[in-house]
């Protein structure tokens, strides 16, 4: 199976939707979509990602579905901030990457501005939600790696944000939440594939292809920027 991880277009934030710069890039992600092949789109309840998803949803014909889970991630601002306010996993890198307490120690959410958020249950709650999404699809979870109860060669779609795609990620690749934070960056339209690969037996480990891949859009003439 391959899983494609789909930031949404642009946005206006406070309207929730992709923006009249967005929206182009939406049409050539749709146009690259439609070369991949998907036999199943999911998205994000949020306006930003549905209006962007819906783009390929039309142009393939294929019936999407919402899955609450893949929303942004809540309550991880920060208010006040030496760099003023922002998302948790904005913050600067070597913030992110402090040694005390390392990012792959145990105790890696207490870091003192992280130490509020509660984010080893968030990151918890995001790996409990992937794992009963793909045991749907045929991928059951142990340990690092999936048993394949119904292996297949499918195509999907995941539209859904920056924050949640990397959050994600680092569950499937099994990367420290900080290090991915610091290290990874989706950009709006980004394409994101992970190879569900079968390497023996009934069992798969995800495998990235690419990341934050934006391709598409210097195809059609656009930037990413």
């Amino acid at each position: 199976m391959t899983l494609y991880i789909i930031r949404h277009a642009d946005a206006d934030y406070e309207r929730d939707a992709i923006t009249s710069v967005g929206r182009p890039k939406a049409e050539a992600l749709a146009r690259r979509m439609k070369l991949c092949g998907l036999d199943r789109i999911y998205c994000s309840p949020l306006g930003r990602a549905q209006e962007t998803m819906k783009y390929t949803a039309k142009l393939l014909n294929v019936q999407p579905e919402t899955e609450e889970w893949t929303r942004e991630l809540p309550d991880v601002f920060l208010e006040n901030t030496e760099w003023g306010p922002m998302n948790a996993w904005d913050l600067p890198v070597e913030v992110l990457l402090a040694d005390n307490p390392s990012p792959t120690s145990p105790d890696w959410d207490r870091l003192p501005i992280l130490r509020d958020l509660k984010l080893k249950e968030k990151f918890a709650k995001i790996g409990e939600s992937s794992d009963h999404f793909l045991s749907k699809l045929g991928y059951v979870r142990e340990g690092v790696r999936y048993r394949c109860l119904q292996p297949k060669d499918g195509k999907i779609a995941v539209f859904c944000h920056g924050g949640f795609g990397v959050t994600w990620i680092a569950h499937l690749l099994n990367i420290p939440l900080r290090i991915a934070w610091a290290g990874f960056r989706l950009a709006p339209t980004s394409v994101t594939t992970i190879l569900f690969e079968q390497t023996s037996g009934n069992w798969a480990v995800p495998r990235c292809l690419s990341l934050g891949d934006t391709s598409h859009l210097y195809e059609s003439g656009l930037t990413a920027d």
